[in-house]
């Protein structure tokens, strides 16, 4: 049996941890990056659940009840089904030996506690960018034509010139067709965490994606006080 092939739109993250305060502090950033978390307490239950229902991605503790966190990871690794799954360590222990032993076990990332929140939900991005699957070389949308190959939008056959964020919005936005995306997830994947110019400059975006691209003027809605959603069905 294959594989599960985990894709970039990541929206279920198992955060496995016995702490419950640092739980519940991961689960609000996880949830304000448009993810859904579930918690787990312990490592027995941890790996049943994964089992059981496989999420996108597990932020995973190393000193836990029951099982701990790297006989996790590895059982993860050497389960077919769940061998692609990213998984990203969240530890206390600091040591080059234990975290050079995570990531030989598997692990996609190893952060440090104490850590910013906003920091794990910046790699998170980055691990999903790197499990991403090849995309094809061009994909259709109602009339826009893009080609990745050579970085050029074309609506209705006529040829729209992008800026670079232009673009990279337009291709998140069809990555993520039928999902309610924030504008703070926008700016996380596409701008990246760092970025101090504020929500704003999404919805400046987006005016401009629309005002360039006819095809997108009744297909991105926009979602009040919350964000942004492209049609899934491209014949809507």
């Amino acid at each position: 049996m294959a594989a599960h092939a985990y894709t970039f739109a990541v929206s279920r993250i198992l955060i496995v941890e016995d702490d419950h305060d640092i739980a519940g502090l991961v689960e609000l950033y996880l949830q304000r990056a448009g993810h859904a978390p579930e918690i787990v307490s312990s490592g027995d239950e941890a790996l049943a659940r994964i089992r059981h229902t496989p999420p996108d991605l597990v932020v995973l503790d190393v000193m836990l009840p029951g099982l701990d966190g790297l006989a996790i990871c590895k059982a993860i690794r050497a389960n077919e089904k769940t061998a692609a799954m990213p998984i990203i360590i969240l530890s206390a222990r600091a040591e080059e030996t234990d975290r050079i032993r995570g990531l030989e076990l598997g692990a996609d990332d190893y952060l440090i506690k104490p850590f910013n929140p906003k920091e794990l939900i910046a790699r998170i991005a980055a691990v999903q960018r790197r499990s991403a699957p090849p995309q094809a070389s061009t994909v259709r949308y109602r009339n826009l034509l893009i080609d990745h190959d050579r970085h050029l939008v074309f609506d209705d056959d006529a040829e729209v010139t992008l800026t670079p964020k232009e673009y990279l919005l337009l291709e998140y936005f069809l990555n993520h067709r039928g999902r309610v995306l924030s504008r703070e997830r926008l700016l996380t994947d596409v701008w990246g965490y760092r970025y101090a110019g504020g929500t704003r400059t999404v919805d400046v975006h987006v005016q401009r994606l629309r005002k360039k691209l006819p095809s997108l003027t009744d297909a991105l809605s926009t979602v009040h006080q919350f964000g942004y959603k492209l049609l899934e069905d491209a014949t809507a």
